[in-house]
């Protein structure tokens, strides 16, 4: 027997090889793929967003809220859906929601938007990158103009450059429209490379990406500089509404999230609250983003305090939420339900998700910090947490 995966050379994407892929790893393997080949849709849909298709993994998906949300492409009740194995998950958002739509719901902004690539250029000697850095700099507008001939959506906002020995770094900031935009981005500056490449002679080499870009990975640099959308989530929330509901006050919520400071930062945490992967993988699995880049969009900046009314106000700033509504797994047929129940698909609904996705995050810092504290956490997972 072949040991080769079953392809079909005219169309790769159909029931049949799907079907003889699962027969395929049934005879290497003697499982059964039921579940695997129970699916709802034509797998034409999928290409172009993977390769030997043989079936779905299927993800359970909860709804929580209604989430109230003042944003500026966001407003008004949300429900959420949320795909996750995770027990208690849905529950202890869901309970945040309730916190944050009782107290007037949640105030969210996208302060900043970019998506970069990163290309290294090598010369002889320092002196010798530091005159093209002075080069870049003068003939931006040439360089811009080039890299926005391979993209419609994408425009050059700015390129960072960061000098070390022989070698300097450009970090090319763009605007992606509703696509996350990584290949946009890269396509485009591998051209603009090239342009640079062919006119400026003193260039021995350059590298696509040196790696500043943090592409699938955080980085200090992202913190500062954002990759993505930089979205702030924030709340002013009455103490006797989070005592009731919550079952903590204002000054012990505040007093832990000292403690837990200190903690994240001798741990050396890119994220300074609680949990925000939970809700972020959850959203990101439910509407078709590229989950990888949850290791760059869970980073988290938390900041809290307690006015002289007894009201506790947080607010969480997510430096590099990474989504889009537009390409990549969007597009399947079970994200696009998702995504119009939160009502971003079509044109002009990125902002709009990375708003929602930013209070469902304030939703569960809230729920989960405070459910810590009461007790609660050990018990709920106890009780709801279990897969029986």
């Amino acid at each position: 027997m072949s040991n080769r995966i079953p392809r079909d050379k005219n169309n790769d994407y159909t029931n049949a090889i799907a079907q003889a892929r699962r027969d395929f790893a049934t005879e290497k393997s003697g499982v059964a793929f039921e579940h695997i080949g129970n699916y709802a849709f034509d797998p034409a849909v999928t290409a172009g967003n993977i390769e030997n298709f043989m079936g779905v993994a299927q993800v359970p998906v909860g709804l929580a809220g209604p989430l109230l949300i003042d944003g500026e492409h966001a407003k008004g009740e949300f429900y959420i859906p949320m795909a996750t194995s995770e027990g208690t998950l849905v529950a202890s958002y869901n309970r945040g929601m309730r916190l944050l739509r009782e107290a007037g719901g949640v105030k969210v902004s996208v302060v900043d938007d970019a998506m970069q690539r990163a290309p290294v250029f090598i010369f002889d000697d320092a002196r010798e990158a530091r005159d093209f850095s002075e080069w870049v700099t003068a003939n931006f507008a040439l360089i811009k103009e080039v890299a926005e001939t391979t993209t419609r959506s994408g425009k050059l906002r700015n390129i960072e450059q960061y000098p070390a020995a022989r070698m300097q770094y450009l970090r090319f900031n763009y605007t992606t429209g509703d696509a996350a935009g990584q290949n946009m981005v890269g396509k485009a500056t591998f051209v603009a490379c090239e342009w640079i490449m062919s006119n400026y002679p003193g260039a021995k080499r350059y590298v696509l990406s040196g790696a500043m870009d943090t592409d699938k990975k955080h980085s200090q640099l992202n913190t500062l500089h954002t990759r993505g959308k930089r979205v702030i989530a924030e709340a002013t929330i009455p103490g006797d509404l989070l005592q009731s509901i919550m079952g903590v006050t204002p000054d012990m919520l505040y007093k832990q999230r000292s403690i837990t400071q200190v903690g994240n930062f001798m741990a050396g945490s890119s994220n300074t609250g609680a949990h925000s992967a939970n809700g972020i993988t959850a959203m990101f699995i439910a509407t078709g983003q590229d989950v990888a880049n949850v290791s760059e969009s869970s980073a988290a900046v938390t900041f809290a305090d307690v006015d002289d009314e007894g009201n506790y106000y947080i607010a969480i700033t997510i430096p590099s939420l990474i989504v889009a509504t537009f390409g990549g797994g969007t597009g399947l047929p079970t994200q696009q339900e998702c995504l119009k129940l939160l009502g971003c698909d079509g044109a002009g609904k990125a902002r709009k998700l990375a708003e929602i996705i930013g209070g469902v995050v304030l939703a569960g810092e809230l729920s989960l910090s405070s459910a810590v504290l009461a007790g609660d956490w050990v018990t709920s997972h106890d009780a709801l947490g279990r897969n029986r």
